[in-house]
């Protein structure tokens, strides 16, 4: 199994065999056009210089190779106060996904990416965009040697650099969401993560085991775990960087590896992309990629409650009664409401070091999608400005979440007379009652709750490999940042 992967934009040739061309790329807005294609008609024909103006993506030819030329255009509010806007970081990183495929198609030794007079966010998404459009879920695909110049000087390495690691990061959300559910199970996942951060400075990794889980009493996790042979987990990641801001972080992933339904069996069209159902987790787990060597100085516990759901004689049954680790009985109206619960031990467990802030990532919830889609995660939050600082960064990222309403009379749903609460509603509105569950077991700190898809049908030029999306992971670097 393949669980960490590394950059594919590095000086590493192709294993097929590169040809001599140099390929250049110019990368300019419609204010820095004159600049770009100043000296360009020395290469090539004068009016293919002026055919070029008009279009947003052209490739001319040259001696030394192809000229790649990309006017990023310039960013646009629209409605919805920009937020659903199209950022100058996203409308990059989309340009250079989708000139990826010619790249590899030319397949030249060398190619030298020069930008004029754009931001620095739109040059750390395009290097993004190339990183992302690359991956592959067997063998990423590679380039020649990529040179990055501003305004004809050298790009600083550090921008290459901290381009590079969001890239990576996302893409190590992706990887994890596409491994098959027969090796990526809550037991090879704990001990993979284990052995990633054992020689790490910022970061330590703690397993918590079934027997250890016990002892917790994180019993709702345990109860979704309870039927396969694979055990729950709970893994701590624990980042530490010296001299740390006083306000601390906990953040929570959901890690169902595979999940059935149990006894409340999905169909078998429904069971199809359930191994996607830890992308919650694996959000997390590519965020800390990025997060150990950001040097945020910040105290941040990363917590991954990681499950099975699967089915056998004693899995957990519609009427069970579990008592979570804060005292309050749960009835299971529906075994495949289960990410809540996993998630409802993990933040209880988190709250023993008194965050002040809580964030939970999770594919909660088939209601999420059908009100936003794919590539909208649903946002909830009992603090405005945390939800407006998370929602900003997603729309700065293009990483897009939208505020739902945490409404508190659907509460009712969740009324058990048996219990202090049921784990599911029935009726609509499923994703505000999921969020509302959890709400009860997050305290007195400020929270949010980001219900994702954590798939692409690879519609978007950077997610050219079809599987895990790494949804979340750029909102998160974006607000940390």
């Amino acid at each position: 199994m393949t669980f960490k992967v590394d950059s594919t934009l590095s000086k590493k040739e192709n294993a097929k065999k590169l040809n001599t061309s140099k390929a250049n790329i110019l990368i300019y807005t419609a204010k820095s056009e004159k600049k770009a294609l100043t000296g360009l008609s020395k290469k090539v024909a004068p009016w293919e210089v002026k055919e070029a103006k008009a279009a947003k993506r052209t490739t001319l030819s040259a001696k030394q190779g192809p000229i790649y030329l990309v006017n990023l255009k310039e960013n646009t509010i629209g409605s919805h106060n920009g937020l659903l806007s199209e950022s100058p970081y996203a409308c990059a990183k989309e340009s250079l996904g989708k000139l990826t495929s010619e790249l590899l198609k030319n397949n030249s030794k060398e190619i030298t990416v020069e930008f004029f007079d754009v931001t620095e966010a739109q040059i750390i998404g395009s290097i993004v965009g190339l990183e992302l459009a690359l991956y592959r879920y067997e063998s990423s695909k590679k380039l020649g040697e990529i040179k990055f110049k501003v305004d004809g000087k050298p790009l600083e390495p550090k921008t290459i650099t901290n381009a590079k690691r969001i890239g990576l990061s996302i893409n190590q959300a992706r990887h994890l969401v596409n491994l098959p559910p027969n090796e990526l199970n809550p037991v090879t996942y704990a001990d993979q993560l284990k052995e990633m951060y054992s020689k790490s400075k910022t970061i330590k990794a703690t397993v918590f085991d079934e027997k250890k889980l016990a002892k917790e009493n994180c019993n709702l996790l345990l109860s979704v775990g309870i039927a396969s042979d694979n055990p729950a987990r709970i893994v701590h990641l624990a980042y530490r960087p010296k001299d740390a801001e006083k306000e601390t972080y906990a953040l929570i992933g959901k890690g169902i590896t595979f999940d059935s339904g149990g006894l409340d069996m999905k169909s078998a069209a429904g069971m199809r992309l359930m191994k996607k159902d830890m992308g919650g987790s694996a959000c997390l787990v590519g965020f800390s990629r990025w997060l150990e060597n950001s040097g945020i100085k910040k105290n941040i516990d990363i917590y991954l409650a990681l499950a099975e759901n699967a089915v056998s004689s004693n899995a957990t049954r519609p009427s069970d009664i579990i008592k979570a680790r804060n005292g309050m009985t749960v009835e299971i109206h529906n075994t495949d409401a289960e990410g809540r619960l996993a998630l409802a031990s993990a933040i209880d467990l988190a709250l023993d070091k008194k965050p002040d802030y809580i964030i939970d990532m999770a594919t909660l919830t088939g209601a999420g999608k059908v009100a936003l889609g794919q590539d909208i995660g649903s946002l909830f939050s009992n603090d405005d400005e945390l939800a407006n600082d998370l929602q900003k960064s997603s729309a700065l990222t293009g990483d897009l979440m939208w505020r739902m309403p945490l409404y508190s009379p659907y509460f009712v749903g969740l009324k058990s007379e048996f219990a202090d609460m049921a784990n599911s509603a029935s009726g609509h509105g499923g994703a505000i009652t999921a969020a509302l569950f959890l709400e009860k077991f997050v305290g007195k700190a400020k929270w949010a709750h980001m219900d994702i898809f954590g798939w692409t049908s690879g519609k978007k030029p950077s997610l050219v490999q079809k599987g895990g999306s790494g949804q979340g992971v750029e909102t998160l670097i974006n607000y940390f940042s």
